[in-house]
């Protein structure tokens, strides 16, 4: 594909680097953000240069956030007893998006998977470990996507939390088997999360 202008090409370059976007999709934008407004364009490029450099992680669970702590581990009407663990912080979000579930979350950045050289040290599963003693949490909810890596990860979690006494449940298999919760619907991953089964009992 041939362009005019390097500095069209060049901005192509980029945008097609970003997931699911193809390179006539990215022509398409940069020619809208070439019509549209001056300010519009620069407004865009501050807002994704803000959040770039001012993004944080939340020092509990792990979420995204704009400060040390983010919204839902400071809201005391969560339910403090409920503890969801999920491996990206895409799946807080499709499980929020829901709006059946109350409690926390972990984000643990990731699943187990020796053939890409990821072990649970890779992951946040020292610091899960770490929040339980002093906390309220009864019951971790495994959200994990039921992949062969996700059941490895929930496998090896499940017997690390077993000393801590507390209920073990994984979300209902309303997910289908190889699918990421990103892409669920969100009727079935209500579903799922309302009714979750016993881990243990697996």
């Amino acid at each position: 594909m041939d362009f005019p202008s390097k500095l069209i090409q060049s901005a192509v370059d980029e945008l097609a680097k970003l997931p699911g976007i193809g390179r006539k999709t990215a022509l398409r934008l940069v020619l809208h953000l070439l019509k549209a407004e001056t300010e519009e364009t620069n407004d865009l490029a501050a807002a994704l240069t803000k959040m770039r450099q001012d993004i944080t992680y939340c020092q509990y669970c792990h979420n995204i956030s704009d400060t040390d702590i983010c919204s839902i581990c400071a809201n005391p009407l969560r339910d403090q007893s409920s503890l969801c663990v999920v491996s990206d912080i895409r799946d807080v979000i499709a499980i929020e998006n829901t709006g059946q579930y109350k409690g926390l979350y972990h984000v643990l950045g990731g699943v187990i998977s020796p053939i890409e050289g990821i072990g649970p040290s890779d992951l946040n599963i020292s610091s899960l470990l770490e929040r339980l003693p002093n906390s309220e949490v009864k019951e971790v909810i495994l959200a994990i996507s039921p992949t062969m890596e996700g059941d490895t990860t929930s496998f090896y979690i499940t017997r690390k939390l077993r000393e801590f006494g507390v209920k073990i449940t994984s979300i209902a298999r309303g997910v289908p088997v190889g699918g990421e919760l990103e892409y669920t619907d969100e009727i079935t991953l209500g579903r799922s999360i309302v009714e979750r089964t016993n881990y243990n009992k697996l």
